[in-house]
């Protein structure tokens, strides 16, 4: 009885995996559509190219037959003369299509990409930020790139060549039954033991091909990860051990290419293999029937062409296969990707809030990251514009979180957050994200100059740059460098200090004006010199603007109009230094533990 319930359940398997592979074909050939006249005017091109490709041995079959065999002699259009130049006019005119139909094709292809390249970068920028938590970068850049270029080699490759040789496959057999009956059922009579082989294969080369691309994947996130943290590695001497994770990696995916080659290298021997079985049985019962003179010789030599034109597009159609099944993989996880549209941001949904005050109010806020497992537990606090509040409590108590909410970057599942009175469910994510700058504490700057790096490349003059470095208690150190304002940047601010990329991130921050600023751990990894800078900063910026303080650093919070001790998800305790330092509970106590472990309080609220 159970392997009868089984049986329904693997049909049902083998069936949604048919449609979907179906549903991917037509999604990429419907990614044509834009192209089709560049498309119809290829299949033309293609036309006309099998056409010489039928055409030239009709003309050598007629030489040999006519002329050479019965000695004929003709002038005019019905000679030799006249047969090899028509036959050269064949030739030239079917190379100058092929040119044609592989311009016209590529350039299609080409547009293509390009624009599926542009969707899936699209679509990762609008990915929430739970889809990226769980979702390894690795996956994502395989998708955008690998991915993508394997289904390129689809279009360029084999989309055009598929409907080519599918076409000439038509002619030949149409010619050669027109010519002789007999000796093309006799031709074809090795065709099923190609399609048996390609049939066997197929499922090996698919699931092979999975395996390859999630390989692929994980390795480019390896090392993705560990040229990040190359760093780490090399501080705590893991060359060893992570040289080790990728030998196994790499090992792995050398024994499922090396695989995938072996495969590959089946199909090509094999088909010249039928090939050459074919021609064999042709020539040998065609030379019967010369001796009985009931076949002619030009009609053998006929044959013996259309059989290696035949198994040539057969041949090309069986090493296609292992193309298109690449693509086809490529294209499910391509598809995947952008159809997160269900899920992915609406920047522009909501109200239109072009300047936001600055007002906060968590009411009653609960939220997981998974399931029930609460991260923030009945969080209620409000903050009126310009005020600032910092944010205390061990680690892990949920202070991070709040400001990801802020920034809508998660959904609470119980409570409201208003911003200036509204929810923010209803605020158009690019306006309320406008509004509120965040300064963390690893810093983040991308390749380019200072300048890209403040202004992210929005229209931003030289004055206001130099305003907002001169805020950050950053124009000193900036006009210190050769280039200034446009001193290069390597790959993640590599060539300068901790201190430097946090006082360029305060710049970042004022440079686009927000009503909320944000410091998150944003004083943890200075020395005392950059702290004094950036507390100068801190005075410039939070003037008249709402400012949440994540920070162990006592002088960095000591000033603020709301302190606001975390434990567990929970708000413990909220108000000014000096009433909770006389109410002697939870911030006091991590005040005196840090004392107690020998640092002083005047820095630290905290030995975490």
């Amino acid at each position: 009885m159970e392997s009868m319930q089984s049986k329904p359940k693997a049909e049902m398997t083998g069936s949604n995996k048919s449609t979907k592979k179906i549903h991917s074909i037509i999604r990429l050939l419907m990614l044509m559509r834009p192209h089709l006249g560049k498309i119809i005017l290829a299949f033309l091109c293609v036309l006309l190219v099998n056409g010489a490709q039928l055409i030239k041995p009709y003309i050598l079959k007629i030489v040999i037959d006519d002329f050479l065999v019965n000695h004929s002699v003709q002038s005019g259009f019905y000679s030799i003369a006249a047969m090899g130049i028509l036959y050269f006019a064949i030739v030239a005119l079917g190379g100058f299509f092929s040119f044609a139909q592989a311009n016209i094709i590529n350039r299609a292809s080409q547009d293509i990409m390009k624009n599926l390249r542009y969707r899936v970068f699209k679509t990762i920028q609008l990915l929430p930020l739970p889809y990226l938590d769980k979702t390894s970068s690795g996956r994502l850049i395989t998708r955008a790139t690998n991915d993508v270029e394997a289904i390129s080699e689809m279009y360029t490759d084999v989309i055009l060549n598929f409907f080519k040789d599918i076409f000439l496959l038509v002619g030949i057999v149409y010619t050669m039954l027109a010519l002789n009956v007999r000796l093309a059922l006799i031709s074809f009579s090795i065709v099923p033991l190609m399609f048996l082989l390609v049939f066997l294969m197929k499922k090996k080369i698919r699931e092979n091909f999975k395996n390859m691309k999630s390989l692929i994947g994980r390795i480019n996130g390896f090392m993705a990860e560990n040229i990040s943290g190359m760093k780490i590695i090399q501080i705590f001497r893991g060359e060893k051990e992570k040289k080790n994770e990728f030998l196994k990696l790499n090992g792995d995916y050398y024994k499922t290419t090396l695989f995938q080659v072996r495969l590959n290298s089946i199909l090509r021997p094999a088909a010249d293999i039928f090939q050459s079985l074919a021609i064999a049985i042709l020539i040998w019962y065609g030379m019967g029937k010369i001796a009985d003179h009931t076949l002619d010789i030009g009609v053998l030599y006929a044959f013996t062409t259309y059989i290696k034109q035949f198994f040539g597009p057969i041949s090309e159609l069986a090493e296609s296969y292992t193309t298109i099944q690449s693509a086809l993989v490529s294209a499910d996880r391509i598809f995947e990707l952008l159809d997160q549209e269900s899920t992915l941001e609406d920047l522009d949904e909501g109200i239109s809030m072009d300047r936001i005050e600055g007002n906060i109010e968590f009411k009653n806020v609960w939220f997981a990251y998974n399931g029930e497992d609460w991260v923030l537990k009945d969080v209620s606090f409000k903050l009126e514009k310009g005020q600032t509040a910092a944010f205390v409590g061990e680690t892990g108590a949920g202070k991070t979180t709040i400001i990801s909410l802020i920034n809508g970057f998660y959904k609470i599942q119980k409570g409201q957050i208003l911003i200036d009175g509204i929810d923010i469910n209803r605020i158009k994510k690019r306006d309320l994200r406008r509004n509120i700058a965040v300064v963390l504490q690893d810093v983040f700057l991308f390749s380019g100059d200072i300048k890209k790096n403040i202004t992210l490349n929005n229209e931003m003059s030289d004055e206001h740059v130099n305003d907002a470095l001169k805020a950050a208690c950053a124009y000193d150190f900036v006009y210190s460098l050769p280039g200034g304002i446009y001193e290069p940047v390597m790959e993640r601010g590599s060539t300068f200090s901790a201190g430097q990329r946090q006082l360029l991130s305060f710049a970042r921050a004022i440079a686009h004006n927000p009503s909320i600023f944000v410091l998150d751990e944003a004083t943890a990894n200075i020395d005392t010199h950059t702290e004094k800078l950036i507390q100068k900063a801190i005075e410039n910026i939070t003037r008249d603007r709402t400012t949440l303080i994540i920070a162990h650093r006592l002088s960095t919070i000591r000033n603020a109009d709301k302190i606001i001790v975390i434990s567990k998800g929970k708000i413990v305790e909220m108000g000014k230094h000096e009433e909770l330092m006389r109410l002697g509970g939870h911030y006091k106590r991590m005040i005196d533990e840090g004392d107690r472990h020998g640092e002083n309080p005047e820095y630290k609220v905290a030995a975490n």
